[in-house]
């Protein structure tokens, strides 16, 4: 009597089974436009405290290896690269999301990627095909579990993510389908995250986390640790564990397996701001309604922001402190721009923060659920934006879809660079940043990215 695959079996034939025949000309063009945006934020986050306190901790950056660490100077052990630059990668949180995903595809799968391909040597087409894998199984899982998993508080870039660089690191290994029905396996009892610790340093610390428990999870499989395979569906399970029974539809997993693929979803969309995902919808909002109406933010009397109710729990901050606190929001982000017209690197101090225009308009802000926004709407990055000026007079704006109205991935490689330099000229200058965007736009026609990797270290 033949048996039944478990879901990691059958995700391991079918991860096993993709090729580079797989990826469609849009699906390569968005793994190229998507892997420029990662390395620029890794880059730009490098500096940033968290990284900082990382790479100091005993045994992290202080052993010398064959990976480089982006933005910075050492090179260190595989795993030990996985887990920094995954800190760095999401350290901004100015990093890819899919709103499907309902968090940030990239950032957990392709530290590891780099670091594996780096030290064994692998080609940029091979690095390409592996990533797209791990982002149709992270996002697939997704699939199965949302919206409960997000909504009781798992962080989902770090719980599913941790499936996604599995996938990708063993797919790039060239491990067989029992193999990576192993690594999935493994990366079970990795998973981890909760939306508690938005607005700190762990935030970004899940990510690097899981780049690293993806990594150690497919080289592990690779020396024959053992899992087992049921520890997605066994009734103490990721799935029951994770979301409980009547939370999840497994067959979601599968359902149009890579047809089309998760990389071709409208859902996925470059970061315009540095903050979180769940603000941008408010923040365009509020920059549209700036730009129509002239208005002088001096004599506003009242600012109600109204978002989908998904998207409030973790932005509704009225009084951040820091910049970790600032990044989720909602009510500085949407001051800061109706004031200044644009959210950048630089709002983000704080001293900044601190600022007497911008307190006094965070003392005229409240924030709630929209009312005409549910749970279940089409669209779940949504928002209004309501100013009431001091002569009475009421605008608004509303955003109902931001992934239709602009928010999604830029149509070619050269609508990056802008993002790409800025964030960039925070570890070296316009020459270096120059050569680093032209070869990775020519990424998976790279012999062997180990050379392309070392090139996204710090200048000396």
């Amino acid at each position: 009597m033949t048996r039944t695959p478990t879901i990691a079996e059958a995700l391991g034939a079918r991860i096993h089974a993709f090729g580079p025949s797989h990826l469609t000309p849009k699906a390569r063009l968005r793994a190229r436009i998507l892997m420029l945006d990662t390395v620029a934020v890794t880059l730009a986050g490098a500096g940033m405290d968290c990284v900082e306190m990382l790479c100091a901790v005993p045994g992290i950056a202080d052993a010398p290896g064959p990976c480089t660490l982006i933005g910075r100077g050492a090179r260190v052990a595989m795993l030990d690269a996985a887990l920094v630059n995954g800190t760095a990668a999401h350290a901004l949180d100015y990093d890819d999301f899919s709103s499907v995903f309902g968090g940030h595809q990239s950032a957990p799968i392709l530290p590891a990627l780099f670091a594996l391909a780096e030290a064994e040597g692998y080609s940029g087409a091979a690095v390409t095909t592996a990533y797209a894998v791990g982002v149709e199984t992270e996002i697939r899982i997704a699939r199965a579990v949302h919206f409960h998993h997000y909504d009781k508080g798992w962080h989902p870039t770090a719980t599913l993510g941790t499936f996604g660089a599995a996938a990708a690191c063993a797919h790039l290994m060239g491990l067989s389908a029992a193999q990576i029905a192993t690594a999935l396996a493994l990366a079970v009892s990795q998973s981890a995250g909760v939306k508690a610790n938005f607005g700190t340093m762990t935030k970004p610390f899940h990510v690097g986390q899981c780049a690293r428990a993806g990594l150690l999870a497919a080289l592990l499989a690779r020396q024959g640790f053992t899992a087992n395979h049921a520890a997605f569906e066994h009734p103490q399970g990721f799935l029951e564990v994770f979301n409980g029974a009547g939370n999840y539809d497994a067959t979601r997993i599968f359902a149009n397996w890579a047809a089309p693929l998760e990389l071709e979803d409208d859902g996925i969309a470059i970061k315009p701001y540095p903050c979180c995902g769940s603000a941008h919808a408010a923040i365009r909002a509020a920059l549209e309604l700036r730009a129509q109406t002239g208005l002088d933010p001096a004599k506003i009397a009242k600012i109600t922001v109204l978002v989908h109710p998904r998207r409030l729990p973790h932005t509704d901050n009225p009084w951040p402190k820091t910049e970790l606190q600032a990044k989720f929001s909602v009510q500085y982000l949407v001051a800061r721009a109706l004031l200044d017209g644009a959210i950048k690197l630089t709002h983000f101090s704080e001293a900044a923060i601190a600022q007497e225009a911008v307190q006094a308009l965070l003392g005229r802000s409240e924030a709630r659920p929209h009312p005409e926004m549910g749970d279940h709407s089409v669209s779940q990055w949504a928002a209004e934006v309501i100013v009431e000026m001091q002569t009475g007079a009421r605008l608004a704006h509303r955003i109902d879809d931001l992934m239709a109205d602009g928010g999604a991935v830029p149509p070619t490689t050269a609508d990056m660079r802008d993002k790409f330099m800025d964030c960039a000229a925070a570890v070296g200058p316009a020459d270096w940043a120059s050569a680093l965007f032209t070869a990775l736009d020519a990424l998976d026609t790279a012999p062997a990215l180990g050379p392309v990797v070392a090139m996204m270290a710090r200048p000396a």
